[in-house]
């Protein structure tokens, strides 16, 4: 289970504090799949990191008692300078996880050669969205957040990715921001909506989207 106790996220600007998410409350149970709607600048990519554990609350808790995984496809703790396969290792080391039974996995998912031995900063924005997804895959978690990203690579690759993460992975909790609806609608049987800082709990995924669409 994973709890949002009044959370409360700030960032100072030149006008001052900017309160972005202000007193949000949520339960996300085992395998629960939940869709998340706002407007840009709402604060969805936000609270993704904040779940994730990549920022910190300025007021209110997250509560974790199941793993869960940075944002799918989120490159931002990757080091240009480090080989692809160095990159593994040390995101295995974080995890406590073993960087050898997972290199042929990453190897054949990523599909990049010997790239993966060739430092990240040779990469294009594609081969690196596609060791990120394959990585991720490669370390289990109970709950995984899509920000956004989930149209990794070509349409072959993204079908590969879909049966990993939506089919292999059915039993899995999912935090989904997206702005294509399909996707939420597809994929998540709750929807929340983040407005004026606030968060907006519904049990069905088109009422998120009829309060979404009057208010947003």
């Amino acid at each position: 289970m994973i709890t949002l106790d009044q959370l409360v996220k700030q960032y100072p600007t030149r006008q001052g504090l900017n309160t972005v998410l202000n007193g949000i409350n949520l339960n996300i149970m085992a395998g629960e799949k939940i869709g998340i709607l706002g407007r840009n600048g709402a604060g969805k990519s936000t609270l993704i990191r904040l779940i994730s554990g990549a920022e910190h609350p300025t007021r209110g808790h997250v509560r974790r008692t199941m793993s869960v995984s940075w944002p799918l496809a989120f490159t931002g703790a990757f080091q240009g300078s480090l080989s692809g396969l160095d990159n593994l290792r040390f995101i295995c080391r974080i995890y406590g996880k073993d960087w050898k039974e997972r290199v042929g996995y990453v190897e054949d998912f990523a599909e990049l050669g010997r790239y993966l031995r060739e430092p990240l900063k040779n990469y294009s924005a594609g081969m690196t969205a596609r060791l990120a997804f394959a990585i991720s895959m490669s370390i289990e978690f109970d709950c995984f957040l899509i920000d956004e990203t989930i149209s990794v690579g070509d349409r072959r690759f993204q079908d590969k990715c879909h049966t990993e993460l939506f089919e292999k992975r059915k039993d899995r909790a999912l935090i989904m921001v997206s702005h294509e609806a399909h996707n939420i609608r597809d994929h998540c049987r709750r929807g929340c909506v983040i407005n004026n800082g606030k968060l907006h709990e519904f049990d069905e995924v088109d009422s998120a989207y009829a309060y979404y669409n009057e208010n947003c």
